[in-house]
Parts: C-alpha cells; sequence; structure tokens
C-alpha cells in the first residue's frame, strides 16, 4: 500500500444566494471531480453534495479547499443581465480510522429511505440511502450512491469520524490560537475565494493572487490554485 495514499471526504454545501447557490455548490462538486480525475485520484460521488477522494497526497493538497467559495455571475434566469454574488461552503475531512475517533452507538439516530439519485431500480425501490444523525453536536451525514445499505452505512459513520476529529482539531487550536473555524458560515463577506465570471478571474483572498481562465479552472485545471494554497501551510507552521 502507498504510504502517501490518504482519503478524504469533500463536502459542498449551498449558502447564500439561493437557487444560484444550489447551482453553484454543484458546479464546485464538478469541478473537484474533474481535477480528482486529473489528478489519476479515485473519486466516489456518495452523495448529492459530498465526494469520497482516494489518492496520493489528497489531503495534503485539498485541505486548504475548506472556507466560503464566492461566484459572481450573471444567473441564467437574469433577464436583466446583472451580476450575482453567491455562496458555496467546501468541507475537506480526512478519513479517521476506529481507533482515532470512538463513535459510541447510542449517540447516534440512523435513518433509512429510498435513494433519488441514479444506480437501477433496487437503489430506487429499497431504502438504501443513509441518514446519520450524532445527537451530542448535532451533526448530519447522508450518503446514497451505494446499491446496498450496509455500505452507505460505512460511509456515512466514516464522515461522521471525520467531521468529529476535524471538530476536536478546531477546538484545539481556538483554545492555543483564537483560531476561528475553517468552513465558515457561507455569509458573502467570509470568503477564502472568489470566482468572478465577467472578469475570467479567479482570486485566493489568503496569498492574494489571481488568474485568468476562470472556465478552465472551474473545469478541473486547479492545479496552480491548489498549489499557491500550499503557501498557507508554511505560515501556519
Amino acid at each position: 500500500m502507498n504510504p502517501n495514499s490518504q482519503t478524504v471526504y469533500l463536502e459542498v454545501r449551498q449558502a447564500a444566494g439561493g437557487d444560484e447557490a444550489k447551482i453553484w455548490a454543484s458546479d464546485l462538486i464538478r469541478m473537484y471531480l474533474r481535477y480528482a480525475v486529473k489528478c489519476g485520484w479515485k473519486a466516489l460521488q456518495v452523495d448529492e453534495g459530498t465526494l469520497k477522494i482516494s489518492g496520493h497526497e489528497v489531503f495534503d493538497a485539498l485541505k486548504n479547499e475548506s472556507g466560503v467559495h464566492r461566484v459572481q455571475r450573471i444567473p441564467a434566469t437574469e433577464k436583466r443581465g446583472r451580476v450575482h454574488t453567491s455562496t458555496a461552503t467546501v468541507a475537506v475531512v480526512p478519513q479517521i480510522s476506529q481507533s482515532q475517533i470512538q463513535v459510541n452507538q447510542n449517540d447516534l439516530d440512523w435513518q433509512f429511505y429510498r435513494s433519488g439519485g441514479h444506480g437501477g431500480q433496487n437503489v430506487n425501490k429499497v431504502s438504501t440511502a443513509v441518514r446519520l444523525i450524532h445527537r451530542p453536536t448535532g451533526i448530519v451525514v447522508t450518503a446514497q450512491t451505494e446499491r446496498f445499505q450496509e455500505q452507505n452505512r460505512e460511509i456515512a459513520l466514516e464522515l461522521l469520524r471525520g467531521k468529529l476529529y476535524q471538530a476536536e482539531e478546531e477546538r484545539k487550536m481556538r483554545e492555543i490560537q483564537g483560531y476561528r473555524t475553517a468552513i465558515g458560515s457561507g455569509d458573502r463577506s467570509e470568503k477564502i475565494r472568489t470566482y468572478n465570471f465577467p472578469q475570467s478571474r479567479v482570486t485566493d483572498h489568503r496569498v492574494g493572487k489571481s488568474w485568468g481562465n476562470l472556465e478552465a479552472i472551474v473545469d478541473g485545471e486547479l492545479d496552480k490554485v491548489v498549489e499557491a494554497s500550499k503557501q498557507l501551510d508554511s505560515k501556519i507552521a
């Protein structure tokens, strides 16, 4: 097994901006899915807004993608040609083993429902989709793309462990240096990156860099953007 092989769950959720924010969230999922394929990683969409990505140094590459991603563009439904601003939040959590995070089964509320996605007749006729609620924290995770309920249960548990691990790490950092959560609330002002379609420009506000050719970046050409974000690791260190 490759010692540098890592697995992450990348979750995108719509934030401010209504229907346009929902479209933007799906655009970001597509962007990361295409980037994963380009990098030769294994990517599986486990739910509408969640990817499971495995491969060489995946977490090292994607961990700084967590935060608020703001888009400025003219929606297809906009009749007056006005530019709208919408946001989506990205969370990247590592796959955590049972030995690292112990989850009390009595704290879990399991719910099962029929998948609304693609996957054949079995997926849609049987309650294979899973919604898992962690009562002490209120964290909710879902998984629905696998054909069997047990597989989706395992994915949901892995995602929950990753979120609990991340929450604990953030708690430690807050105690040390008054650290604010990396993900943010989704407010338009809490942005790590802006995708400005009228100017075909992507700007990372943390490293103070901008790139042109926005369409290619949103199509998965993220190499230079991800590489620039690695500067943040040296700042933290």
